[in-house]
């Protein structure tokens, strides 16, 4: 999966050169006519730049002594992404390529194979190939194990290098190594990348004329694939839409802006949700009137993968009380990130706010509590928000909701990718525990 993603698009004019130079504290490189006696201060506070001073002459030492020649430029990039980093597990500095494949990300299309993945048991395991891309064409299946790429095993590598690898120009070659179960030898492949289209929602009519809605993430075509979604389900069946389930399991977050259309397509009135910035309140989000679901009975279903600006829009129902939330306890993250563009194609993913719900409840380390928990028979081992290192503390929890615990049979698949196209017309009669649940509340809302 994707790392959970609440975010602001803000171009920030940058320092100029020059600038940096000054703030850096690097002398030998702004014209400094006193290069042979640097400035000593002789407090932290009489010299707020002797951090910077530091930085130069570690650099220096660097460049002069270390065992092979180092470029700057690398050193420089790493100490800029180390600075940032060091704050929490969701601010981030991006050299020019890694800036281009998260613009790319929220633009919903990118060079590679179509596969989804995540780490199991450190290894790279297959969720699910995107319909019609190559991947699929290939025979990838969910619970494939990527042993290799290009011959590099990926065991123990980070998810962003392990996408960089799969990523690719489109027209290029990739070579794969799977392991699957019950194949004894590991099986080669070569793809060929495309450029792969991923759509963020898909929609079909389900019995009792309900509108099942599956929100994959928050990217800049969200709110249009929706309204387009629902006049195509509309278009196909006669007979109005009499109540919306709304899937938003493994959501990873994204686009605020777009998290905020989709709230105000259900919520016909009130505060979808607010911002505090250092304790103070920034930004107060209200639905306006109207909408293309604001009429219809909904139930949200979320799980422990459902993060940020998922966790928004889930919050929002809740609280106006506009949805049932059915599910697991969501990741909580409840923090706002702000991109900043830097000269030279970089970019800047840095922490701003910190965002609420309509009650006032904070998200962060904390999450969605449902108001029908999924419970299953064997719990999972779930790395959430609150088990990240170095994660923005939670703030003081409020009075408890009350919830109902419903418990799960053991699930017949240890993957079990939502594939819309298969989901049955009766949730109730597949094997999916979570979508039957949620499916059944609905039209317990519908008949009562």
């Amino acid at each position: 999966m994707a790392p959970p993603l609440f975010l602001r698009s803000s171009a920030r004019r940058a320092l100029t050169l020059g600038q940096l130079c000054v703030v850096a504290g690097l002398g030998y490189a702004c014209g400094n006519a006193n290069l042979g006696r640097p400035a000593v201060a002789t407090t932290q506070a009489q010299s707020a730049y002797l951090p910077f001073d530091q930085m130069s002459r570690v650099l220096v030492l660097v460049e002069h002594n270390y065992v092979e020649p180092a470029q700057r430029e690398k050193l420089l990039d790493g100490a800029m992404r180390g600075m940032v980093e060091e704050l929490d597990p969701h601010s981030s500095y991006m050299n020019a390529e890694e800036f281009l494949q998260f613009q790319s990300d929220t633009e919903g299309r990118f060079g590679g194979i179509g596969v989804e993945v995540d780490l199991r048991d450190d290894l790279v395991t297959v969720i699910a190939p995107i319909e019609g891309s190559p991947a699929e064409r290939a025979g990838i299946r969910p619970g494939d194990r990527i042993l290799k790429v290009d011959g590099q095993a990926l065991r123990g590598s980070r998810v962003d290098k392990i996408v960089n690898l799969l990523r690719g120009e489109a027209g290029t070659p990739v070579k794969l190594t799977i392991g699957r179960e019950g194949v004894d030898d590991p099986i080669e492949m070569s793809i060929t990348r495309e450029v792969v289209r991923v759509s963020s929602v898909e929609a079909k009519r389900l019995d009792g004329d309900v509108l099942y809605v599956r929100l994959k993430q928050f990217q800049e075509t969200t709110h249009e694939e929706l309204l387009r979604d629902i006049a195509k389900v509309r278009s196909e069946k006669p007979g109005a839409l009499r109540g919306v389930l709304l899937d938003m399991r493994y959501n990873p977050g994204g686009l605020v802006d777009q998290s905020e259309l989709v709230a105000d397509e259900i919520m016909n009135s009130g505060v979808i949700y607010s911002t505090r910035h250092r304790g103070e309140v920034l930004e107060t989000v209200k639905a306006m009137p109207g909408g293309a679901l604001v009429d219809l009975p909904v139930v949200t279903l979320v799980n422990e993968y459902t993060a940020s600006a998922a966790e928004l829009v889930a919050g929002a129902l809740q609280d106006s009380g506009r949805s049932t939330v059915v599910g697991a306890a969501t990741f909580g993250k409840g923090s706002v990130q702000t991109i900043f563009e830097l000269p030279g194609g970089a970019g800047l993913r840095l922490t701003t706010m910190r965002y609420y719900t309509p009650g006032g409840r904070a998200i962060q380390a904390q999450g969605i509590e449902p108001d029908i928990v999924i419970r299953p028979e064997k719990e999972a081992d779930v790395v959430r928000e609150r088990d990240l290192e170095g994660h923005l503390a939670a703030e003081a929890r409020g009075a408890s909701r009350r919830q109902e615990v419903v418990k799960a049979p053991p699930s017949p698949e240890p993957f079990s990718p939502i594939r819309v196209a298969d989901i049955p017309l009766d949730p109730t009669k597949g094997k999916d525990f979570a979508l039957a649940e949620a499916f059944r509340r609905l039209k317990q809302k519908l008949s009562g």
